[in-house]
């Protein structure tokens, strides 16, 4: 199956609602990071309700597991995702962003793995995915360490430093949940936090912001 049409069989997946359940059985690691504060306090969150967190970046690393009857064993993928208001403004009481993603998808993986890794994280993603407009087979690196994570593919890049210094000025706390399915969601620091590429519309860089959550992810 050649380039071309594993990405229009990987777009078409956004085309139409997947049907939750049942899909395999996977376990992993999970890391996002947004465009706004997610630990911040009321005077911070009120500035950035309307303007802000319109983008992010979601990523995965299988340890093992099958989605769709298909391993995905020790494989990465990778969501920049844009839309049209606040990723998290149903937490707010208002209506579901609009949102368009480039997905990048492990260089290793075949066409079947492709495709069963785009699933996967429109499924855990609860559909945030969204309109996928790009399906990029690239290298991911996904390094999870003690202090830190790091995610870099393509224009993606997202550093996450896992101990937050709980500022009280403000009245902090924590505003919004992740954007995905995690188990023992914890919040982090995004160090770095950007997309420079061109097929959303949209480019960001939007550092050293408590806007990430990492943990792990079992389906």
């Amino acid at each position: 199956m050649n380039r071309a049409i594993v990405a229009a069989a990987l777009i078409g997946l956004a085309a139409s609602p997947l049907v939750a359940g049942g899909k395999g059985t996977i376990t992993g690691a999970y890391v996002e990071a947004r465009t706004a504060e997610v630990f911040t306090g009321g005077c911070i969150m009120n500035s950035e309700a309307e303007t802000m967190g319109k983008q992010a970046v979601l990523a995965w690393k299988v340890d093992r597991g099958t989605f769709n009857g298909i391993s995905i064993d020790g494989l990465s993928v990778v969501a920049a995702v844009s839309g049209d208001k606040n990723l998290g403004m149903t937490e707010m009481g208002g209506e579901k962003p609009t949102v368009r993603s480039a997905v990048y998808v492990d260089q290793r993986a075949n066409a079947a793995q492709q495709i069963a890794l785009v699933a996967m994280a429109n499924e855990l993603s609860k559909g945030l995915v969204g309109t996928i407009v790009q399906v990029t087979p690239a290298p991911i690196q996904f390094a999870d360490s003690e202090k830190n994570i790091h995610v870099a593919t393509g224009p993606v890049a997202l550093d996450v430093n896992k101990h937050i210094t709980h500022d009280p000025s403000c009245g902090a706390m924590q505003w919004f949940h992740p954007l995905a399915s995690v188990d023992d969601a914890t919040i982090g620091v995004a160090e770095k936090n950007a997309f420079s590429g061109t097929s959303l519309g949209s480019k960001w860089s939007d550092p050293n912001k408590r806007s990430a959550f990492f943990g792990t992810f079992a389906y």
